[in-house]
């Protein structure tokens, strides 16, 4: 055999680096994963009571990021699922369940027993078989003060029609993992890419694996070509004929030294393409080169399949990385994909009817503006667009601790010729010069689309060093591409916010325990004050704590509730002595709730 060329020899190398660094943080993570099923278990525990379906009519979902909302099959209703809260003391992960009736625009909460365990930045997809399927897969859990992270690999199916959730075990799928991206493709999913962290090393992927909804059964993808680097959050959609996917963006990083990482955003866009007949597939990447006019570099945007083959892109952050600092400036603006013509053009509103005729009179006689207006109708191309020169208004949101929140809005820029126009304008038209509301700048809400209308939910976006986190609710009609609509309103007393505690590392660690109280409250989306008269009432069964009993006392007596509890929850195959250790963690989660 003839020797191994150097690009050969690269990649071989590329992937027994890689093959290393995912044994080693498989290592490392292990022990802090431990850690972190204690609490999962307690969380399943608390599930694991509810017998009955309970579904109420809601006020929206409380404020949350990287959950996932998908449009139902057959129903004109949204699902949203789990996510993330992080005030800046504590982290909240959560594993509610909301419909959105889109007509009636009402919420229901739907409490269905044995659901996934809380989580975020998973990925969900609706399939239409069997009266209608939302399949979960992976996504991750924190600890409450954000340092330890937990990977899931397991597969979830509500089934719709029945509102019961099934966990799907199946071999052979991918690692645990957060950030990656699932899609439909036939009657297969495809999941790619993703990364895992521990407390000290991360891992970014570029594998693609393919789950059969027909057989529940895993395989590992051996696609030819040009792969993707490994990255996760970039934007995935199927291809109009079902024969592929494609990836655009996304975001890695690397550490160049110790206690410095670097991350990069990709912009580069790829089709993996399947070739051959059924059973007998091949898989081939190839990369693409895009016309038009391209988003800017960002990560963190939210992403969406619409109409007539586009895929849409909305916000997303571009960090301005140091060594030891990072801004970013967040994005509120929409991006349009022609997965048939391989095309890149903004989303430029047209504004209404009434502000349309404005325009046209204070354009009179302007081909410029002619043009521009018909080329922005048409494509909305970036050139012609810029040309309507829109004006920023700021509007200033007091938070309920008193902090100001800037947010921006636009108003079209031939307002100011038009308002000559419109001291002889019609009266019926005193509407149009409302200034057009956008969603305000953000990264990592959550988009999705049905019946030809977008809608995003939430997200965060960042002041200094505070982050604000949104449940705000908007929709566009993507057919009429005029103007967005406010379903639900940004509420400033959701702005909590508290100052990172300088205490001693013994206080830290105290708080830290009793924010897993916390969070096992936070995972049912609800007020403290209505939770804690539930929690109430679910953990009447646990032994009580007795009078002036200490914690090693109350745990001394408890042992064999909390051993045999633990032993349920992790199944007859786990070692004595990690159930040994799951149940004090349990014992102390309950100990310290009291």
């Amino acid at each position: 055999m003839g020797k191994k060329s150097k690009k050969e020899k690269k990649v071989k190398g590329a992937e027994k680096t890689a093959a290393k660094m995912e044994k080693k943080v498989s290592k490392r993570s292990k022990r802090e994963e431990e850690d972190l099923e204690a609490m999962i278990a307690e969380f399943q525990n608390l599930d694991a009571k509810k017998t009955t379906v309970v579904e109420t009519t809601c006020p929206p979902p409380s404020a949350r990021l990287s959950a996932s909302i998908s449009a139902h099959p057959e129903k004109d209703e949204l699902i949203l699922f789990g996510g993330e809260f992080f005030n800046g003391r504590k982290t909240y992960l959560y594993n509610d369940l909301f419909f959105y009736n889109i007509k009636k625009n009402n919420w229901v909460k739907s409490e269905i027993p044995n659901p996934p365990p809380p989580r975020c930045a998973h990925q969900a997809v609706v399939v239409p078989q069997g009266g209608g399927q939302l399949w979960v897969f992976g996504g991750e859990f924190a600890s409450p003060n954000g340092e330890q992270f937990y990977h899931y690999k397991d597969l979830w199916v509500l089934h719709l029609a029945t509102h019961t959730w099934e966990n799907i075990k199946a071999p052979g799928g991918p690692s645990g993992r957060s950030g990656h991206r699932m899609v439909l493709s036939k009657k297969q999913l495809l999941v790619f890419g993703g990364f895992h962290e521990s407390n000290r090393d991360f891992i970014y992927y570029n594998d693609v694996y393919s789950f059969s909804l027909d057989t529940f059964s895993w395989s590992r993808l051996s696609p030819s070509g040009t792969a993707p680097l490994p990255r996760s959050a970039c934007l995935m959609t199927s291809t109009p004929d079902g024969v592929g996917v494609i990836v655009y963006g996304g975001y890695s990083k690397v550490r160049v030294k110790k206690d410095v990482e670097k991350g990069t955003i990709h912009s580069d866009m790829f089709l993996l393409k399947r070739e051959g007949k059924d059973g007998q597939e091949k898989w081939l990447w190839s990369r693409l080169s895009p016309s038009g006019s391209k988003p800017p570099p960002r990560s963190g945007f939210s992403s969406a399949m619409g109409p007539a083959g586009r895929a849409l892109l909305f916000g997303g952050v571009c960090d301005e990385e140091e060594e030891e600092t990072l801004e970013g400036d967040f994005y509120n603006d929409l991006y349009l994909y022609d997965t048939v013509k391989n095309r890149w053009f903004p989303g430029v509103l047209r504004g209404n009817k009434s502000e349309k005729k404005k325009r046209r009179r204070g354009k009179k006689g302007g081909a410029e503006g002619e043009g521009a207006e018909k080329k922005g109708e048409e494509e909305g191309e970036e050139e012609e667009g810029a040309s309507q020169g829109p004006i920023e208004v700021i509007k200033e949101i007091i938070a309920e601790d008193g902090t100001v929140m800037t947010i921006k809005e636009l108003i079209p820029g031939a307002q100011q010729e038009e308002e000559e126009e419109e001291e002889e304008g019609e009266e019926d038209d005193e509407d149009a010069w409302a200034p057009l509301v956008e969603p305000c700048a953000r990264s990592s809400s959550m988009a999705t689309v049905r019946q030809g209308k977008m809608f995003l939910f939430g997200g965060m976006f960042e002041v200094g060093d505070r982050q604000f986190t949104l449940n705000d609710f908007y929709s566009l009609d993507l057919n009429k591409m005029d103007q967005w609509e406010v379903l639900v309103e940004m509420d400033p007393k959701t702005q909590e916010w508290l100052d990172e505690s300088e205490s001693e590392e013994d206080e830290e660690e105290e708080e830290e325990e009793e924010g897993v109280a916390a969070a096992a409250k936070g995972a049912e989306g609800e007020e403290e004050s209505e939770e804690e008269s539930e929690d109430e009432e679910d953990e009447e069964e646990h032994p009580a704590v007795e009078e002036a009993e200490t914690l090693v006392d109350y745990q001394s007596r408890t042992e064999q509730y909390w051993t045999g509890l633990s032993r349920v929850n992790l199944g007859p195959d786990a070692k004595d002595k990690k159930v040994a250790k799951i149940a004090l963690a349990m014992a102390k989660v309950f100990f310290e709730d009291q």
